[in-house]
C-alpha cells in the first residue's frame, strides 16, 4: 500500500485547461507548481515548453499517460531558450522522431550547438546547473522550424497556433495563441505567478532584458484579445487578461523605475528592490518564497535591469538606439 502511495506522488499532474489544452506541471527541482508544460491535444499535437533536462522523465511519464508515443508528437515549441523552458529538447527530440522543434529566430542556432548556452548558464548557476537544470543536449539543424512573427501552424481542422514575437525577457522570446481555446501561452513575457505565492513579478534577467521591447509585447498580446493566458510559471491565470497585462505592464515598469532610482544614485539595485518588492512576500511561507528567489529572484532581475540601464545609456549617448 505505502509502495503504491509513494508511486502516485511523483505521478506527473496533469489537467485540462482548454478546449484540447493540457498543462502538465513539469516539476522542476522536484517542485510543484513551478513549471509548466501544455499539450495541444489536437490531431497534430504540439508540446509547448519541455522544461529543463532534469524533467524530462516527468514529461515523458506525462505524454505517455496523455496517450502521446514515439511516433504521435508532431512538434516541439518553446518560448525561448532560457534552460528552464528549453532544457529538455534534445532529449525529446530524440524521443520523438516525427516533431518538429520550433524556435524564435535567435535561439535556433543554440539549440543546434548549445556550448556557449552551457557555459554562461554554468557562470549564471554554478552548482545548481547540474543539480537543478540540467543541461541541453544538441537537436539536428533538419529538426528545426525557425517561427517568424504571425507565423501559423495548422494542428487541426480550424485549428492554429499563432506565433507572437515578444522580446523582451529575452530577445529570443516568442509568444503562441491558439485559436480554438483563445488561450495565449505567454512562457515569461508577462512575468512569473506561482499559485502559491499569488504575487505577480516580473521576470528581467540578463543578459538582453529590455523594458520597452516588454511593454510593447505585453501591448501586443492584448490586442490579441485572448480568452486566458498561461504562463510557464505557473499555469493558466484566472483573472481577465486585459486586467493581467495591465498589471504585468505596471509591475515591470515600477521595477525598472525603483531600479533606475538607484542607479543613478550609485545605490544597490538589488537591495533596493528587495525593500520596495518583497515586503508583499512577508505572507508566504519560506518555502515557496525559496522557490520564487531560485527561479526569479531579486538578484537575476536587478542584474538584467543594470545591464539595461547600461546598455540603453551607453547607446543614447553614442546617438544610436537599439
Amino acid at each position: 500500500m505505502s509502495e503504491h502511495h509513494h508511486h502516485s506522488d511523483l505521478d506527473p499532474e496533469i489537467s485540462q485547461i482548454g478546449e484540447g489544452v493540457i498543462e502538465i506541471d513539469t516539476l522542476l527541482g522536484g517542485w510543484r507548481h513551478v513549471t509548466a508544460g501544455y499539450v495541444i491535444n489536437s490531431p497534430n499535437p504540439i508540446l509547448v515548453e519541455t522544461g529543463s533536462q532534469t524533467s524530462v522523465p516527468t514529461l515523458m511519464k506525462a505524454l505517455d499517460k496523455i496517450g502521446l508515443g514515439p511516433n504521435d508528437l508532431s512538434g516541439v515549441i518553446v518560448t525561448h531558450i532560457h534552460l528552464d523552458h528549453a532544457g529538455g529538447v534534445g532529449d525529446i527530440a530524440k524521443a520523438f522522431p516525427n516533431a518538429t522543434v520550433y524556435v524564435h529566430p535567435k535561439g535556433a542556432r543554440h539549440l543546434v550547438d548549445p556550448t556557449r548556452l552551457i557555459n554562461s548558464a554554468e557562470l549564471v548557476y554554478g552548482p545548481l546547473l547540474d543539480g537543478l537544470y540540467g543541461r541541453l543536449l544538441p537537436t539536428e539543424a533538419e529538426r528545426i522550424h525557425v517561427l517568424e512573427d504571425n507565423e501559423v501552424i495548422e494542428v487541426g481542422l480550424n485549428r492554429a497556433l499563432t506565433t507572437i514575437d515578444s522580446p523582451g525577457h529575452a530577445k529570443h522570446h516568442l509568444a503562441i495563441l491558439d485559436s480554438q481555446s483563445g488561450l495565449l501561452f505567454a512562457g515569461d513575457a508577462v512575468g512569473v505567478r506561482l499559485p502559491d505565492v499569488g504575487i505577480l513579478r516580473p521576470s528581467s534577467p540578463p543578459a538582453d532584458f529590455d523594458l520597452d521591447l516588454a511593454v510593447n509585447s505585453l501591448r501586443k498580446f492584448k490586442a490579441l484579445k485572448p480568452w486566458r493566458v498561461a504562463l510557464a510559471h505557473y499555469g493558466k491565470v484566472d483573472i481577465d487578461p486585459d486586467e493581467l497585462l495591465g498589471e504585468a505592464e505596471e509591475t515591470v515598469v515600477a521595477w525598472a523605475e525603483v531600479a533606475e532610482a538607484a542607479w543613478r544614485e550609485g545605490k544597490d539595485i538589488a537591495q533596493a528592490l528587495s525593500d520596495r518588492f518583497t515586503i508583499d512576500l512577508s505572507h508566504v511561507d519560506p518555502e515557496s518564497r525559496r522557490r520564487m528567489e531560485t527561479l526569479n529572484g531579486v538578484h537575476s532581475n536587478a542584474q538584467g535591469l543594470k545591464r539595461w540601464l547600461e546598455t540603453r545609456d551607453s547607446s543614447t549617448s553614442s546617438g544610436t538606439s537599439g
